[in-house]
């Protein structure tokens, strides 16, 4: 064994022995207990940052661990690949965005696997090669057939600068999240998946998620957002129309003042046809953000259409208004206005001068101020004729029973969740296998001409997508008449690609059928990692493809992740890394200075997985003398030989006291890594326990065998970690069989045994001293030894004891007067 720590050495020939062996290598055995961990996967950018090493370490330490514990473990890995940055990318380096990504993918696979990452390479994909999107077109034509897509004109976000339409999500205060450009809203077709089908499983199956945080689920069902109401029935005046409204609010019914409706209300644009200011209005109103957070904070506008509705149970005349804060894609497009009882409508009601009626009066003491804030509590009926007196919740269900029995409302559940638009208008995605026919109109691919090919070798100008202007792309027959056709160009967003990934791992191979039994064996994925950004948009999406699938009869259970862990940033100078702020660190320059165990080391050491990292040169450089010192220990240690037998009876005290640490942390270590994933406290348990052995300097031969079982057992519970090092180690301390083959170790009962305890000694419960007492000792043997101690003498001296009261194996406490 050399005696310098070399990592570039070592984890060469780790890395080789494990590709030599395919050892990460994963197949189906119902004989074992399968795992299935799995990191989102990442965009191949170009490189690594310290985030992606971050949480993919996680993972693998998580991967290795359960190994050791016997379990069949799959870990693999692919690219999430399509998307604008590849785009954006080959327009700025001109060269095809599908040269680019290859590329990338080549050199970040090399990266991660540098890092020692127990990946089974066999399964890796990539969502812009056509064996992985044939699949989701494939799935996509089959829900055309079954109804649960569907093409519609809908008012979208629109980015101005990439190009394309963004779900709501995808906008942050007003803006792209790719581009920052401000986001417009325009009106064009747009194929939708419908989530809302799915809307209630999503929600009530969040309860079957115990291993997910909290913070996760709460996230998901506020966005799925379930509430009760009724649809109300407002019959437009002068005419046979209605105007229907969903309320979660019917006791406020007779306190509306106005309706407001969306700027794309059928009834807004008819009236705007003899009306050039609110057509110029309803022009302004597609030019602004649809999401709810910026409709909250954006200044209410509105217009008068010159159209009333007559109230249902009063009979009066209501105007109805065009508001730029209502959207027809949300619920009927139109909403009840009760100024006096909520925000937006009395800010609006005031610019506009319309009226402001109480209905609600409070039935605590709290105070009315309708001059200026509405009040939004529930109380009880004021002004509402027959309902006057009620409370609440009472005029909920006697307003809804009254509108029901004369057919102007129902009661309805509702969901804030609304379906998902997956049209992008960008070159540089899987293409929608649709066909537009003049006499056969929407038609899905054939299955058997699938898949639609995208065209790699292309040129980017920044003038939009490229295939848009191929005519040997979009020209074509239709499958059903024969006659020319049209094929669509625009491609899926990419949340699309990264909502089944999980699922094809498991039949990576297969290209027959999108997956097959291996599904159900891996199925659901055990452990999941990645960051908390996700909660809503991925994961809500995975969720929901999942349900497909399961529908579609190709994987098993309700829910595809069976435990969620959202790792923190990695920060410096209190900032995230971003190439922006200048504060990135190399990942590749680390590794190349100390190795990838001391980068391993330091991300698992310096926070809990769940909090942010603060990066730290000295912390880093602080991780890689722990392993030099790991590294001369063992060969000090084996320079005089390795002790095979071990005769661990009769020890000394000292050796006893250290075969008890080693074997306590090992049950903490144990249960740090799988079940508490707290990394950072199990190394510090496991440097606590090479300082135990720094300060033991026995050296006959029963204290060279605990020297053996210790080294070995830190090796042990270093090796989902630090796994280079602890291959090169473990074969020094006399073993033929790899680490990564090793079983995790047990723990010995009989070694955790304390002949002696530490009592802590109060004095008027104020703690005063330490004593160490046999176990056995009874507090006849212990108080006497308690009252001499010098430390507690100080503090009884001329004092009474009045009595003694002794905590096994706690405490004595002596109370004096």
């Amino acid at each position: 064994m050399q005696a310098d720590y070399r990592p570039d050495v070592i984890e060469n020939a780790a890395q080789t022995w494990w590709q030599q062996h395919q050892t990460f290598r994963a197949t189906e055995d119902t004989s074992k207990e399968k795992f299935y961990c799995l990191s989102m996967f990442p965009y191949p950018s170009g490189q690594l940052h310290m985030g992606h090493v971050r949480n993919y370490t996680i993972g693998d330490v998580i991967s290795r661990y359960q190994r050791m514990l016997g379990k069949n473990v799959l870990q693999p890995m692919g690219w999430d690949a399509f998307g604008l940055p590849a785009e954006n990318a080959a327009l700025k380096h001109q060269v095809p965005p599908a040269e680019w990504t290859y590329k990338n993918i080549d050199y970040m696979r090399a990266q991660l696997q540098r890092l020692g990452l127990a990946y089974d390479w066999d399964r890796e994909i990539a969502t812009c090669k056509p064996d992985y999107y044939r699949w989701e077109q494939w799935l996509f034509v089959r829900l055309f057939k079954k109804g649960l897509v569907y093409n519609k004109t809908a008012a979208v976000n629109w980015d101005p600068v990439d190009q394309t339409v963004l779900a709501n999500e995808q906008v942050i205060d007003g803006r792209g999240w790719r581009s920052g450009a401000l986001v417009e809203r325009r009106e064009i077709p747009q194929w939708f998946m419908k989530i809302t089908d799915y809307a209630e499983d999503l929600r009530d199956d969040l309860q079957q998620l115990s291993g997910w945080p909290e913070q996760v689920k709460t996230m998901q069902a506020n966005w799925i957002g379930r509430s009760e109401g009724v649809q109300i029935t407002f019959a437009v005046a002068d005419s046979e129309e209605d105007l229907a409204v969903y309320t979660t609010r019917p006791d406020t019914l007779m306190g509306v003042s106005y309706l407001a409706i969306a700027a794309e209300h059928p009834l807004a644009l008819r009236m705007a046809e003899t009306n050039a200011q609110l057509q110029q209005f309803i022009e302004e109103c597609k030019k602004t953000d649809t999401t709810e957070a910026a409709l909250e904070t954006a200044e209410k506008k509105g217009m008068a259409t010159g159209v009333s509705v007559i109230h249902p149970v009063s009979g009066e005349r209501i105007p109805v208004w065009v508001a730029n804060f209502v959207l027809m894609g949300y619920g009927t497009g139109a909403v009840m206005s009760v100024p006096a009882h909520d925000q937006r409508d009395f800010e609006f009601a005031q610019k506009y001068d319309l009226p402001i009626r109480q209905v609600i009066e409070p039935t605590d003491d709290s105070e009315l101020d309708l001059q200026h804030n509405a009040f939004t509590e529930k109380g009880r009926l004021v002004n509402s004729s027959q309902f006057t007196g009620l409370t609440s919740a009472e005029a909920f269900d006697a307003i809804a029973d009254e509108l029901t029995k004369q057919n102007k409302g129902e009661r309805q559940v509702n969901y804030r969740l609304r379906d998902w638009g997956v049209s992008r208008q960008r070159y540089w995605g899987t293409p929608i296998p649709i066909i537009y026919c003049e006499r056969c109109g929407a038609v899905p691919v054939p299955e058997a001409d699938l898949p639609v090919l995208l065209p790699e070798d292309v040129v980017v100008d920044g003038s939009g997508s490229p295939i848009k202007s191929m005519p040997e792309f979009y020209q074509c027959d239709c499958p059903e008449c024969g006659k020319p056709a049209r094929r669509e160009t625009d491609t899926f967003d990419t949340f699309f690609e990264s909502s089944w990934y999980y699922a094809r791992f498991t039949s990576a191979d297969n290209h027959e059928a999108m997956l097959d039994q291996r599904a159900d064996y891996w199925l659901p994925v055990d452990q999941y990692i990645g960051g908390i950004e996700h909660a809503v948009l991925h994961l809500l999406y995975a969720r929901f493809f999942h349900k497909l699938l399961r529908d579609e009869g190709l994987v098993s259970g309700d829910e595809p992740f069976k435990n969620l862990l959202t790792q923190g940033m990695v920060l410096k100078d209190g900032a995230k890394m971003s190439k922006s702020k200048g504060n990135t660190v190399d990942p590749q320059a680390l590794i190349d200075e100390y190795g990838a165990d001391t980068a391993r080391l330091f991300m698992m050491f310096a926070a809990p997985p769940e909090m942010s990292l603060e990066w730290s040169d000295n912390a880093v450089e602080g991780a890689n003398r722990f392993l030099k010192r790991l590294w001369r220990s063992v060969h000090e240690h084996t320079e005089k030989g390795v002790v095979k037998d071990k005769n661990l009876t009769d020890l000394s005290e000292a050796a006893t006291d250290l075969r008890r640490l080693a074997h306590q942390t090992l049950t903490k270590v144990g249960d740090d890594l799988g079940r508490r994933h707290t990394f950072n406290t199990a190394i510090a348990a496991v440097m606590e326990l090479m300082n135990g052995l720094s300060k033991f300097t026995e050296q006959d031969t029963q204290a060279r065998a605990v020297r053996q079982e210790v080294l070995e057992l830190v090796v042990l519970m270093l090796a989902p970690i630090t796994p280079h090092i602890c291959h090169a180690l473990w074969t020094q301390l006399g073993y033929d069989k790899a680490v990564i083959d090793a079983q995790w170790p047990e723990v010995d009962a009989e070694a955790l045994k304390q002949d002696k305890t530490e009592l802590m000694i109060q004095v008027n419960g104020k703690l005063r001293s330490k004593l160490m007492v046999d176990v056995n000792a009874q507090q006849a043997d212990i108080e006497p030894l308690a009252i001499a101690d010098e430390n507690v003498q100080r503090y009884i001296d001329g004092k009474t004891i009045r009595k003694v009261i002794l905590v096994p194996g706690r405490l004595i406490n002596i109370v004096v007067g």
